[in-house]
């Protein structure tokens, strides 16, 4: 029998198929979805209508109609093939350079390093608190990587917990990157979140030189 053709109306972007293609993967979302069990939503037309972002479904149905793999916007189509739960998809996604770089390098990175998120959130915190009627906001990060630079800056943190300056810590961490790794680690993810951020090294004349490597300016512009 030819597999009935479907109408799908996704977040407004409408694409046309078959039941047996979005049956494809069994388990999937999709399958489920078009198995005769479940109750469909439709749209005012009559179509198929999932709330979603319809922009990035089209590589996804490609993938399900001739096993074609995207080769633009991959993080988006992951994302997607996540959603949709299209396993075989998103472990091939996972191979791609893009996703492995970010997923199995830097994730895995900075899970090593101890409060990374909350970090980041207390430095954005910080720069917001400093933001009224300022065109920008520093905000001091003291970065650290072994155990041993931890104590060397205990004392310029006890300093500066005295003249009531704020200062996010960031470290120790038991992996191969480097300080300025972590640094641009930092920058990346809260650039993600739409900030436009700069890092310098600390220069204020008071810290001792021997500490001048551990701490680091981070430069939040507002307009």
């Amino acid at each position: 029998a030819v597999s009935p053709v479907v109408e799908l109306n996704v977040g407004g972007e409408l694409y046309t198929t078959t039941v047996s293609t979005l049956r494809k993967v069994p388990g999937s979302k999709l399958a489920e979805m078009f198995s005769s069990s479940t109750k469909a939503c439709l749209d005012a037309e009559g179509r198929f209508f999932i709330d979603r972002p319809g922009t990035y479904f089209g590589p996804v149905l490609d993938y399900l109609r001739s096993e074609q793999l995207p080769t633009q916007h991959i993080p988006e189509v992951y994302r997607e093939a996540q959603f949709y739960e299209i396993k075989p998809l998103v472990k091939l996604l996972e191979d791609t350079p893009q996703i492995f770089g970010e997923q199995v390098a830097r994730k895995q990175f900075l899970l090593r390093v101890p409060a990374y998120s909350e970090n980041l959130e207390l430095m954005v915190r910080l720069a917001r608190a400093e933001a009224v009627a300022a065109r920008s906001s520093t905000v001091l990060v003291c970065v650290v990587r072994t155990d041993e630079e931890a104590a060397q800056c205990a004392e310029a943190l006890r300093i500066f917990e005295f003249e009531k300056k704020s200062v996010v810590k960031f470290g120790p961490w038991k992996a191969a990157p480097q300080v300025k790794d972590l640094l641009d680690c930092v920058k990346m993810d809260i650039a993600a979140q739409g900030y436009q951020v700069y890092y310098e090294h600390y220069s204020e004349r008071t810290l001792r030189a021997k500490y001048f490597n551990y701490f680091y300016t981070f430069l939040f512009i507002w307009w």
